[in-house]
């Protein structure tokens, strides 16, 4: 029998949340983020606030440019922790088979309920809204890559200015059907770049690329065009998985106040943030294998780079200095920095395993230990790493 895999998606969740604190919201155009002069980001925005072509990730000056009227509310975080538990505790009763990806979204895995999947959803989003005043949007097929796919299209087919509360089931066998007409950069793994090149190719749908020969995708894009090309049928077997309490990733990052183009500041930051994401790891008992950059320029482009490590590891001076090296290779001098972050994925649960014979690197793990304990005690800023005229490393 196939699949029945739903994908769940609270509509502008932040600002339902909102709406519940002041009714007096609804209906208006409101974001909720930081102040426009303090360069301030939408968070996320009303429907009515949308359709002044405000949307999440906006600097928020320009959000103002584009709505004069728009409402700003500073965010809630803790109400926005405790409504999402409510909404999964809620879809725990329903399938233990949860997968949630963020703060808002998750996939369920509800084969082994007997209902049509469309009665499955509808009886779920009911629930949500009767009890806790939510509206949700979800998606449903065979497997995740579909069920998304179709929550986003059933969404931006709702009507405009209010929550969408869709629900877009792709019966059985339908799926490669469901997607030809859909541009490529709604599949997964079509970024902009990929996009581009695709559409040099002459593929500007989902079913141009289907029907494009998987050998000649392989060629030019390498493993890549083989997912590709699987994707474009609709062809997704990934389970969803349960993993309750286990982190993906973590990162840290941090945004200036103005920006930063000098050099030694922006490799001090760096620094600070790779010792925060190194803290975390090792609070977690959790070592990485891949450490990844993050930067924004004055511009708002945003790059991205990563780089696995030979080994896994929770070790500060390790995570700064693959940080740093990819910076080193990304940043051109004198290039302004409006945001700079650090992450690590590729996690795995353990200890770093020393050499019975290393002396160094048992003294060295015992005095980041201390370190630890010192930091967790008085902060961050109490004690760190520092470095000696001579080159040696030390503490400060």
């Amino acid at each position: 029998m196939p699949r029945k895999i739903l994908h769940l998606d609270l509509d502008a969740f932040f600002c339902a949340v909102e709406e519940q604190r002041d009714p007096s919201l609804q209906g208006k155009p409101f974001a909720v983020g930081g102040k426009p002069e303090g360069r301030g980001v939408v968070a996320s925005c009303s429907y009515p606030a949308r359709a002044f072509g405000v949307h999440s990730a906006m600097p928020m000056a320009q959000a103002v440019r584009l709505c004069p009227d728009l409402i700003i509310v500073s965010p809630h975080r803790e109400d926005y922790v405790r409504a999402s538990r409510q909404v999964m505790a809620r879809v725990q009763e329903l399938t233990p088979m949860v997968e949630q990806i963020s703060i808002d979204e998750a996939f369920l895995d509800v084969s082994d309920l007997p209902e049509p999947l469309e009665a499955i959803a509808r009886r779920l989003q009911t629930r949500i809204w009767e009890e806790l005043g939510l509206p949700c949007s979800l998606g449903g097929a065979t497997n995740k890559l579909v069920a998304k796919i179709a929550n986003d299209v059933g969404k931006s087919r709702a009507g405009k200015g209010d929550y969408p509360n869709a629900i877009t089931i792709v019966p059985p066998g339908e799926e490669a059907a469901f997607l030809a007409p859909l541009p490529v950069r709604a599949l997964w793994g079509v970024g902009p770049k990929t996009e581009e090149k695709l559409h040099a190719l002459g593929i500007f749908t989902i079913g141009e690329l289907a029907a494009y020969p998987e050998q000649t995708l392989a060629r030019l894009f390498g493993q890549h065009g083989r997912d590709l090309a699987r994707r474009a049928r609709g062809v997704d077997n990934r389970p969803v998985v349960s993993e309750r309490g286990r982190a993906k990733s973590i990162s840290k990052e941090t945004t200036f106040v103005r920006d930063v183009s000098d050099a030694r500041k922006l490799h001090k930051t760096l620094e600070k943030l790779a010792a925060g994401v190194a803290r975390s790891l090792r609070r977690k008992k959790l070592l990485a294998r891949t450490v990844k950059l993050k930067l924004r320029l004055s511009d708002f482009t945003t790059l991205t780079r990563q780089t696995t490590l030979a080994a896994p590891t929770d070790d500060e001076t390790v995570i700064i200095d693959a940080a740093t090296a990819l910076f080193d290779r990304l940043w051109r001098a004198g290039q302004p920095v409006r945001l700079v972050g650090v992450g690590v994925s590729n996690l795995q649960e353990g200890l770093v395993q020393l050499s019975l014979w290393d002396e160094q690197d048992d003294r060295a793990r015992r005095l980041q230990e201390a370190v630890d304990a010192l930091q967790a005690r008085f902060g961050p800023d109490a004690i760190h790493r520092g470095f000696e005229d001579t080159g040696k490393e030390g503490v400060e």
